[in-house]
This record gives structure tokens, C-alpha cells and sequence, in this order.
């Protein structure tokens, strides 16, 4: 099992933001599996199988972005399809869990305002936690600063996140039994 698979299966959250990266990563590398086998996956402690594996996974992402015609920008529908179920358990959670709502509470007043300030070009809720979170980590993946007034509302985007992603499993968990 590949990591993508194994984040899918126990944090919907994590997997998302590993998918995100992937996207980004194919597309540094021009879409190009002979650079993202030559620069990335030829430097990963894994033996040969392993490597093989990832290109070919590699490869049916970079395939898939090719067909959807999201080479510059744009995240795969299956993934975002994952998103707005969170949504919609988003919407479930509000209206029969009091310690989810207590959570999403905390937060919506930061989802609020980092929806306006996206200037209409994000209206979902879950995506603007994600985003919020994807952009902690590449600031951090870049050696930047998150600003000391930002820090407390990605947290609450985590808590949220984290929350719906623990829900998400136990759903999958019941539906698979």
C-alpha cells in the first residue's frame, strides 16, 4: 500500500493535502515523469519495487491531471469530490453534534473571514480550512513565517479538520460492515 492509500484509509484530511502536494509536484516538474523519477523518486530509501510503484502511481496522477486539463492549476475531481462529502458531514455534524458544533463555533468566524478575503473565488467552508492548512505547510516547507495573528485560525481549521476526518473514518469504518 502506498502512502496516498494509507493516508485515505486513516486520515481523509491528510490525504487531501499529500494529494495537493502531489498535484503541485508533478507540476514543478513540467508533467513530466522522467524529471519527478530522476529528482524525486530515485532518492527515496526504497528499493526498486517500491520505486517502480511509485512512477507508475505517479504516472496515473499525472494522467488523470492531463484529462481533467488541470496541468497549471486546479486539483483532481475525485479529490475535491472527498471534499465536499466532508462538507456535507460538515452540515450533518452541526445540526446533531454538540461537540462538533462547539468546534466549528470556535472557527467560523476565521472560515468567514478567510472566505471573504479569498474575494469570492473560494465559497466552501471545508476548502478554506484546507487551504489554510495546505498554505501553514508550505510556508513551512519554505522556511516562512506564518504571521502571529494568522496562527490561531489554522488551528481552528485543524481542529475542525481533524474533527470531520475522525468522522469521515468512522463512517467509511460502518459503511464497510
Amino acid at each position: 500500500m502506498n502512502i496516498a492509500e494509507h493516508k485515505k484509509q486513516n486520515n481523509i484530511v491528510e490525504y487531501i493535502i499529500h494529494m495537493y502536494q502531489t498535484e503541485d509536484l508533478i507540476r514543478v516538474f513540467d508533467m513530466d515523469i522522467e524529471n519527478i523519477s530522476q529528482y524525486v523518486i530515485k532518492h527515496i530509501p526504497q528499493g526498486d519495487a517500491t520505486k517502480e510503484e511509485l512512477i507508475a502511481w505517479y504516472q496515473v496522477i499525472l494522467n488523470k491531471m492531463k484529462e481533467e486539463g488541470i496541468e497549471k492549476s486546479g486539483h483532481l475531481s475525485e479529490t475535491q469530490k472527498i471534499v465536499k462529502n466532508l462538507n456535507s458531514i460538515k452540515n450533518q455534524l452541526l445540526s446533531s453534534d454538540k461537540e462538533f458544533e462547539k468546534i466549528y463555533s470556535t472557527a467560523a468566524p476565521s472560515i468567514q473571514e478567510f472566505i471573504t478575503m479569498s474575494e469570492g473565488k473560494i465559497n466552501d467552508e471545508i476548502q478554506i480550512c484546507i487551504n489554510g492548512v495546505y498554505g501553514l505547510l508550505l510556508a513551512r516547507i519554505n522556511g516562512k513565517k506564518v504571521p502571529e495573528d494568522v496562527q490561531p485560525a489554522l488551528d481552528q481549521f485543524g481542529n475542525v479538520l481533524s474533527y470531520l476526518s475522525y468522522k469521515y473514518k468512522q463512517q467509511n469504518f460502518l459503511n464497510d460492515n
